[in-house]
């Protein structure tokens, strides 16, 4: 099922988390991080990377936060016995945030830029709404006993004309977009498989970033219309 989804007793939590307003908050408003709703949670991603989750509390990946308590940015073999890792969040955060950027391929780390001019945070018309949005395959994958994932790049919201519009990006570099003259490129495949995700479940698209926007307008006291189905 797509769900997207937060309570207002967790969004009424997340107000009072000290990371969240001495840290990701001020990020958030200068387009660094995008936070993205989830179902019953919301991920805050950085430059390609989901920098932290919350659900009730925060968690991030254990090789972001591999971060050593230490003032220096340079420590001898012997200083290195002393040393131990953070065993906080707020006091670590801009560390958890570059090696967040660290793992991020080129593809991802390139959406960043788009996210943080048109975050929908600054309110522009044409904004990005949500990212890696992701659909259970409607097919099963070569191995029958798993069920596939479905991840589209980006979601775009005219705020005007309340559409939503969906976006597989590729890099220059990516060979999926080359193929001989004649033939049929890779992406192609992919990209009609996104086409009839949409079309066979856009009614609960609508409905749930109806949600979406319901909860993004509580949190950041945001005034967005919801979305409506195409005509």
């Amino acid at each position: 099922m797509f769900k997207r989804i937060l309570s207002s007793a967790l969004i009424a939590k997340l107000k009072e988390e000290t990371l969240f307003k001495k840290c990701l908050l001020p990020d958030i408003k200068n387009g660094d991080i995008f936070p993205a709703i989830r179902n019953k949670y919301i991920d805050f991603y950085y430059k390609g990377g989901c920098l932290f989750r919350y659900d009730g509390e925060f968690r991030t990946h254990i090789k972001y936060a591999s971060v050593l308590d230490h003032l220096k940015d340079y420590i001898s073999q012997n200083e290195l016995s002393k040393a131990h890792h953070t065993s906080n969040f707020i006091e670590a955060y801009s560390r958890i945030k570059e090696n967040c950027s660290l793992y991020s391929g080129i593809e991802r780390s390139s959406l960043w830029y788009i996210h943080k001019k048109y975050s929908y945070i600054n309110n522009p018309n044409i904004m990005v709404l949500d990212i890696e949005v992701s659909f259970a395959k409607e097919t099963k994958n070569e191995d029958e006993s798993k069920i596939g994932r479905d991840q589209i790049d980006l979601l775009i919201f005219n705020k005007k004309e309340k559409t939503l519009r969906f976006y597989e990006a590729k890099h220059f570099s990516n060979s999926e977009i080359w193929t001989k003259e004649g033939n049929e490129p890779k992406v192609q495949k992919q990209i009609d498989r996104y086409n009839s995700q949409i079309k066979n479940n856009e009614t609960e698209i609508i409905e749930e970033y109806s949600k979406y926007i319901d909860a993004l307008n509580s949190l950041f006291e945001l005034y967005l219309d919801k979305p409506r189905m195409a005509t």
